[in-house]
């Protein structure tokens, strides 16, 4: 255990003197009636003498986080989880023992107050306390107010400090279950079913992705992580469920960056008898309604930029922003020698397993991804890096798939649903292939699944989009970091 600071030892000798003094210092049960919020949009439009006549009583706990104290009156202000309200606390009220406690109570400690509401000569709404109540004993001091915490690796390594010291961080924590709501709302009122899919299982799929890997000891067999919830959605869409999604944890064993968290959450969803097209729409509608219903508007700015939601999302080949980029059209026939010369020439690395395909994308990813503002849907991947999307009729290098891309980062990724067995059988043999000359992040054989798709998929559209990301673009967070309540860290040295 490490020494006690000469501040922590204080609080440990005044904890003590409470129990000496027959007062809990980790305190009882207390009836709440109210919060801050509630208190200031009832009465902050009352005037001083208004509210000494209408005669409000309220009970209220919250953390100390200002005091000051002068005889036998003094001040606070305490700190609920909607922001902070000021208590004037008086001898004469509630008594000389409860006043000595309330003298000796830190910044930090929690307390329960009951009294009658009130505005000050200053004009601070406020309650004027009647009944003091000690709750919670804080023996570590709170950081000094105007530095806070100031190392941002330490606010997320003790999110429970950020958030007591933070209005932004507690801002975003109740924002994003705000957000989770609405998509819900959305969804359900389209007649979709939220379900729930297996996280462990013995087969990586539904996604490019490298797993976390783990052992199951009874039944002595190595099991994934989820990588993806798509391969187990669509097994409910050939069981008759027609319409279904899941909001849920996914893990990949992967870098970590301002967009990646080795865990995270995502929404997937799939529909019977729709397409990419029905996924667009979906989409876009799905995130103009969260907006509305959070923000209240479709205008936001984010990373410097002023993004508009009102119009109507681009819609882009990605071959078509390759060629505004570079000239090149890789819609032509180049041979697979010719596409990598291409690379070459544009300093592009080839790694063993990549295809024309890999290729087109890298170019992308290099090129383009980054460029992409404003909402934009770019849609026709190529087959290689593609394998759970269907063909597309007019080329079948490239599949029916999107991704949304907002400022130079991917949002949502969809498709028209592969529902050809034999095709699909083809494409998991072409991921395995991949293995083994090194793509860690292809996909598996599941044999289970071509067996599902062989008693018939319906004709299907299908979404993920990452939760996190959209909650940082709602919030204007930066980083993942700031919309993860405990993201995963180093380990300090």
């Amino acid at each position: 255990m490490k020494e006690l600071t000469d501040q922590e030892i204080v609080r440990r000798e005044k904890m003590k003197e409470f129990e000496e003094r027959g007062i809990d210092p980790f305190g009882q049960r207390y009836e709440v009636t109210t919060n801050s919020k509630e208190l200031k949009e009832k009465y902050d439009n009352y005037t001083k003498e208004e509210l000494e006549e209408m005669n409000i009583t309220a009970q209220i706990a919250g953390r100390i986080m200002t005091k000051r104290v002068k005889g036998k009156a003094g001040f606070m202000h305490i700190q609920d989880k909607f922001g902070q309200i000021q208590i004037y606390v008086k001898i004469d009220n509630i008594g000389e023992d409860m006043y000595y406690i309330f003298q000796k109570n830190d910044i930090g400690d929690i307390v329960g107050i009951k009294g009658k509401v009130m505005k000050t000569h200053t004009g601070e709404l406020s309650i004027e306390a009647k009944e003091y109540t000690h709750l919670t004993k804080s023996l570590r001091p709170l950081p000094e107010k105007y530095h806070g915490l100031q190392d941002v690796e330490e606010r997320f390594r003790r999110r429970y400090v950020d958030l007591i010291m933070n209005e932004d961080a507690r801002k975003i924590a109740f924002t994003r279950p705000k957000i989770i709501r609405s998509i819900q709302e959305y969804l359900d009122n389209l007649g979709y079913t939220e379900v729930e899919t297996p996280i462990l299982g013995t087969i990586r799929g539904g996604a490019t992705a490298r797993p976390f890997i783990t052992h199951h000891n009874t039944l002595n067999i190595d099991m994934y992580l989820r990588i993806a919830t798509e391969l187990h959605l669509k097994r409910l869409i050939v069981g008759g469920m027609d319409a279904v999604y899941e909001i849920g944890r996914l893990f990949r064993n992967e870098g970590m960056d301002r967009n990646h968290n080795p865990e995270f959450t995502t929404l997937e969803v799939y529909k019977a008898y729709s397409d990419l097209e029905g996924m667009m729409e979906l989409t876009e509608n799905l995130i103009k309604y969260t907006m509305n219903k959070v923000l209240g508007t479709l205008i936001i700015s984010y990373k410097n930029n002023e993004l508009n939601f009102e119009e109507p999302f681009r819609r882009v080949k990605m071959t078509e922003l390759i060629k505004e980029q570079t000239g090149i059209n890789f819609e032509e026939n180049y041979t697979l020698e010719e596409a990598k010369e291409l690379a070459k020439k544009h300093e592009i690395e080839i790694e063993p397993h990549f295809g024309y395909g890999h290729i087109i994308e890298a170019f992308f990813e290099k090129y383009c991804e980054e460029k992409i503002t404003n909402p934009t849907f770019v849609y026709s991947y190529p087959i290689e890096i593609s394998p759970l999307a269907k063909k597309s009729k007019q080329d079948t290098r490239f599949t029916e798939r999107f991704e949304l891309f907002i400022c130079g980062s991917e949002y949502a990724n969809a498709f028209t649903e592969l529902n050809d067995p034999i095709d699909q059988r083809e494409r998991f043999e072409a991921q395995v292939k991949e293995q083994n000359l090194g793509n860690e992040e292809a996909n598996d054989m599941d044999e289970d699944y071509v067996e599902a798709l062989e008693f018939g998929l319906p004709p299907t559209g299908g979404m993920g989009m990452g939760i996190d990301r959209f909650v940082m673009l709602l919030t204007g967070s930066e980083t993942i970091r700031e919309v993860i309540l405990f993201p995963h860290m180093k380990e300090k040295n």
